[in-house]
C-alpha cells in the first residue's frame, strides 16, 4: 500500500483526502501558496511544502513544483483532488514518468474524454446517446452562428475543455449569439488555455443526472448509481442528491448500463463520472437522457454517493492506484436511504452572488469536519481563517443522510439554520430557502429552478426584529453583570467586555433599546428568555447577531452615529471585490444606457460584468484593461442624462 501521499490541491478536498489517509495509516504531504500558508489543509497534513505565490498559475497549476515537492518529501504518490491539474493528461503522464503513482484516471482516458467534441464522437461509437448539436472542427464565428441558427434557439455554447460551469453560455436569441460566443471563448481561454467550443440544443425541462463509475487496472468496472445535480446557478451545481428523485428501476438500469459502456470505451481506471442531460418534461425516461461529458476525476458531490452506498471513494482510489482490484463487485452495491449536499460559498446572494473575501471572525458550521449521525461537513476553513480572492469561493459542503428524501432535506435545512458567519458573506440562508422551497421538496425541479425562483430564495439583508431582540438580551445580560441602570441604549458609550454570556436565572428588571439603521427594538428582559432568540455574541466593538434560518447575520456597533449606510446612487461604478479588469467597453464621453456593460472584472475564477446604473454619459473612467483593482475602488462614473 502507498505509505506517503502528496495532495496536489487545497481547501476542503485536501482536508477530506487527509481524513481518509489518516484512517488508512497513510502519511500526507500538503502543498500551499503564499495565501494558504496558514490554511487548514496545511495544518492537518503531516508535512507541507511551499510551492509559490498566491495566484494558482504560479503555484497549484505548476506541475513541476508539485512533482519536485513529492520527490523532496519522499511521497510515493500524488492525488490531484478535483480542479487545478486533476484532468491534465500531461501532468498525469509527468507524474508517472517521474516514477510516482498517479491517483487518478489514465492519461489516455483523460485525453479521450477531456475535449467535449471528441468525447461525443467516441460515445456515439460506443452506443451511448448524445445531445443533438455541433462538434465540428470549423470554429469560425460565422460557421458556429450558422450551426446555432440551424439547431434553433435557445442553444448552449460549451468550451470543449470546460468544466465547473466555466466556458458555458446559454443563448436565447440569434442576435445575442456572437457576443455570448466572444465572452465564452475569453473565459475558456483564461481558464483552460483552449477557446474551442461545441454547440448543444438547449433541452426543455432539463435535469442533470450523473452516474458514478469506478474501474481498476484488471478490467473491472462498476457503477455506484446516480446523482441528481439539477439545482444549478450559472451552470454551477448548488445542491446535489442521491439517488435522483423520480428515477424508476428500469430507467436507472439503462442509464447506469450506458455509463458502464462509456467507461469501458476508454479502459477507465479510478473514480469517474458520466454526466447526462435529461429532458424531464414527461418525467425521467431512458429515451430522453443524453450523454454530456465525462469527468475523469473525483467529483465535488462524491459524498452523497458515499453516504448512500457506505463506500469511501478516496480509499478505493488509493487501493486501485496501488494495483488492487475494486473492493466490491456490482452485485454487492446497493442504495441505502437518501443523501443531499449543499455547497457553502463565501458569496453575497443579495449582491448577485458576488464572492466575498476577508477574515472569518465569527464562523460556525454545525459539527464541522465531523461525521455525526445524519450530518457530515467537509470544510476547508475554520473560524479565524482568511478567505482569499485567488481561488474558488466554495469553503465547505454540508451533507445530510437520512432514510427518506424529505427527512434529508429537513435535516439539511436545520443544520444550515444553526450555522453562522461574519463578516464574510455566505450563501447558507439562500441554501436553506432553496431546501425548503415547496416545489423542490415535491421534486418539481430542473436546471432553471433557481433562476425562476431567485427573488423568493434570496434571504433578507436587514436585521429582523428577533435579531434585534437577541442583541438586546445580550446587552441586558452583560448590563446585569455590571449593575446597570434601569435602561441602556446601544448608542450610549457602552462597550461589551465579554466574549460570551449566560443570563442569570432571575435577571433584574431591565429595559433595553437596540437601534440598527431605522429599526428600533425594545426588550423587557424580565419577560424574555435568552434561549428563545437567535445567537448573539459580544465582540470587541459591538454585537454580532444571527438567527436560526441560515441568515448571514448583522453586526450592531456599540456606538451608532445615526448616519445609516451609504449607497452608491451617484453613478459611481465600484469594484465589488479585488480583481483584474479584463475588458473595457466604453471611453470617457460615451453615451450609455441603463444595464449596458461598461467593463468586465475577473475575480475568483469568474467574470463579473459591471453595467451602467441608468441612462447617461461616462464622465470619468479610471480603469484600464489589464489593471488590478482593489475592492470598493471607483472604476468609472456615469453622469445621468438629467444632471445639470
Amino acid at each position: 500500500m502507498i505509505t506517503k501521499l502528496l495532495i496536489a490541491n487545497r481547501g476542503e478536498i485536501a482536508c477530506r483526502i487527509i481524513r481518509t489517509c489518516r484512517e488508512m495509516g497513510v502519511a500526507t504531504v500538503a502543498v500551499y501558496s503564499d495565501a494558504d500558508a496558514k490554511a487548514l489543509h496545511v495544518r492537518k497534513a503531516d508535512e507541507a511544502v511551499h510551492i509559490g505565490p498566491s495566484p494558482a498559475a504560479e503555484s497549484y497549476l505548476v506541475g513541476e513544483k508539485i512533482i519536485a515537492a513529492a520527490k523532496q518529501t519522499g511521497a510515493e504518490a500524488i492525488h490531484p483532488g478535483y480542479g487545478f491539474l486533476s484532468e491534465n493528461a500531461d501532468f498525469a503522464q509527468a507524474v508517472k514518468d517521474a516514477g510516482l503513482i498517479w491517483v487518478g484516471a489514465p492519461p489516455a482516458a483523460i485525453r479521450a474524454m477531456g475535449l467535449k467534441d471528441a468525447a461525443k464522437k467516441l460515445m456515439r461509437e460506443a452506443g451511448v446517446p448524445v445531445t443533438p448539436g455541433y462538434d465540428g472542427e470549423d470554429q469560425s464565428p460565422e460557421r458556429l452562428k450558422q450551426e446555432a441558427d440551424a439547431i434553433g434557439y435557445p442553444v448552449l455554447i460549451k468550451a470543449v475543455a470546460g468544466g465547473g460551469g466555466k466556458g458555458m453560455r446559454k443563448v436565447d436569441a440569434e442576435g445575442d449569439f456572437l457576443s455570448a460566443l466572444e465572452s465564452c471563448r475569453r473565459e475558456a481561454k483564461a481558464s483552460f488555455s483552449n477557446d474551442d467550443v461545441i454547440l448543444e440544443k438547449w433541452i426543455t425541462s432539463p435535469r442533470h443526472i450523473e452516474v458514478q463509475v469506478f474501474g481498476d487496472s484488471l478490467g473491472n468496472v462498476v457503477h455506484l448509481f446516480e446523482r441528481d445535480c439539477s439545482l444549478q446557478r450559472r451552470h454551477q451545481k448548488v445542491i446535489e442528491e442521491a439517488p435522483a428523485p423520480g428515477m424508476d428501476e428500469a430507467t436507472r438500469e439503462e442509464i447506469c448500463a450506458a455509463a458502464l459502456r462509456a467507461a469501458k470505451a476508454v479502459d477507465y481506471e479510478g473514480a469517474g463520472t458520466i454526466e447526462f442531460i435529461a429532458d424531464a418534461s414527461e418525467g425521467l425516461r431512458a429515451d430522453r437522457i443524453f450523454f454530456m461529458e465525462m469527468n475523469t476525476r473525483l467529483q465535488v458531490e462524491h459524498p452523497v454517493t458515499e453516504e448512500i452506498t457506505g463506500v469511501d471513494l478516496v480509499e478505493w482510489q488509493l487501493r486501485v492506484a496501488n494495483g488492487e482490484p475494486i473492493p466490491m463487485k456490482q452485485e454487492e452495491l446497493s442504495i441505502n436511504g437518501w443523501a443531499i449536499e449543499a455547497r457553502v460559498y463565501a458569496e453575497d446572494p443579495a449582491k448577485g452572488f458576488l464572492p466575498s473575501t476577508g477574515r472569518l471572525e465569527d464562523f460556525y458550521l454545525a459539527q464541522r469536519n465531523r461525521r455525526d449521525g445524519d450530518l457530515r461537513v467537509d470544510a476547508g476553513v475554520e473560524e479565524g481563517a482568511e478567505v482569499s480572492p485567488f481561488y474558488d469561493p466554495m469553503i465547505a459542503k454540508m451533507i445530510c443522510h437520512r432514510p427518506t428524501r424529505l427527512e434529508a432535506i429537513e435535516a439539511l435545512a436545520t443544520h444550515l439554520g444553526r450555522s453562522h458567519c461574519y463578516p464574510v458573506k455566505w450563501n447558507a440562508g439562500f441554501l436553506r430557502n432553496l431546501a425548503l422551497a415547496e416545489d423542490f421538496k415535491a421534486a418539481k425541479l430542473d436546471t432553471g429552478f433557481i433562476e425562476r425562483n431567485l427573488e423568493d430564495l434570496i434571504p433578507a439583508v436587514t436585521a429582523p426584529d428577533d435579531a434585534l431582540q437577541a442583541a438586546g438580551l445580550l446587552i441586558a445580560a452583560l448590563a446585569n453583570g455590571r449593575q446597570a441602570s434601569d435602561s441602556l441604549d446601544l448608542d450610549d458609550t457602552w462597550r461589551p467586555r465579554m466574549a460570551g454570556f449566560r443570563l442569570n436565572a432571575e435577571p433584574k428588571p431591565l429595559s433595553v433599546r437596540v437601534r440598527h439603521g431605522n429599526n428600533l427594538s425594545e426588550v423587557d428582559v424580565s419577560t424574555q428568555s435568552i434561549w428563545d432568540v437567535p445567537i448573539a455574541r459580544a465582540k470587541a466593538d459591538g454585537i454580532f447577531v444571527s438567527n436560526n434560518d441560515g441568515w448571514s447575520g448583522v453586526f450592531i456597533p456599540a456606538r451608532y452615529d445615526g448616519t445609516g449606510y451609504a449607497s452608491a446612487v451617484d453613478g459611481a461604478i465600484i469594484a465589488p471585490m479585488p480583481g483584474k479588469v479584463i475588458a473595457v467597453d466604453v471611453a470617457e464621453g460615451d453615451a450609455v444606457t441603463a444595464g449596458q456593460r461598461l467593463m468586465v472584472l475577473e475575480a475568483m475564477k469568474m467574470e463579473h460584468a459591471l453595467t451602467a446604473p441608468f441612462d447617461g454619459t461616462v464622465a470619468e473612467l479610471s480603469a484600464g484593461e489589464g489593471g488590478q483593482v482593489q475592492v470598493e475602488a471607483v472604476l468609472a462614473v456615469v453622469k445621468p442624462n438629467d444632471a445639470d
